[in-house]
């Protein structure tokens, strides 16, 4: 017969939770960078951008290597081409980076508002399942996709930027509760 020991703190996975005060400082790093992304939402925009396509420029190049590495797999001319489209879409993100923020926020109203569309359906369809979840879900990105799309061209200039501070601030709160939860419970026994 074989005994479990849970006294121990552990996290997801059994690795141990970290220290309270690297989920603090953590937290506040992020909200601060959040605000600060926020600062200037149209160069963070562009930045973010070209970071995107150096990072699809280096993915087409690891995709042409694999294709050369594994040729005998199957599917050699198919890679090549993945990856030589890759390194071309890096080429226009980087060398057009305001152009490229205008397409891929373009791309992402189009996104948000499809698949809001789609949950919307699946919550209707699944609302005996805690479907109305899915349906505000859906609410919500169709109506971020719309505000997108009517706001478009402007919009192109910001969103990236004003969605990854947000995030940021969103992430860094997450730790800082998370912080805060084992306070908590600590002091209520």
């Amino acid at each position: 017969m074989t005994t479990y020991d849970s006294s121990s703190r552990t996290g997801v996975g059994s690795l141990p939770t970290p220290p309270l005060w690297i989920c603090i400082l953590l937290g506040l790093v992020l909200v601060a960078s959040g605000i600060l992304v926020l600062g200037d939402i149209m160069l963070v925009t562009l930045i973010s951008t070209v970071f995107i396509g150096w990072v699809a420029i280096i993915a087409g190049a690891f995709e042409i290597v694999h294709a050369f590495w594994t040729k005998g797999w199957g599917g050699f001319v198919w890679q090549v081409l993945l990856g030589i489209l890759y390194i071309a879409f890096g080429i226009v993100l980087v060398g057009q980076p305001i152009a490229s923020a205008l397409i891929l926020t373009y791309v992402l109203g189009l996104v948000l508002a499809i698949s809001g569309f789609v949950r919307i359906l699946l919550g209707v369809t699944h609302w005996r399942e805690a479907g109305w979840i899915m349906l505000l879900s859906g609410i919500f990105g169709l109506l971020a996709g719309f505000v997108i799309l009517t706001g478009f061209p402007m919009t192109g200039l910001w969103v990236i930027g004003f969605l990854l501070g947000v995030d940021l601030i969103s992430h860094g709160l997450g730790w800082l509760a998370y912080a805060w939860k084992p306070a908590v419970a600590v002091s209520s026994t």
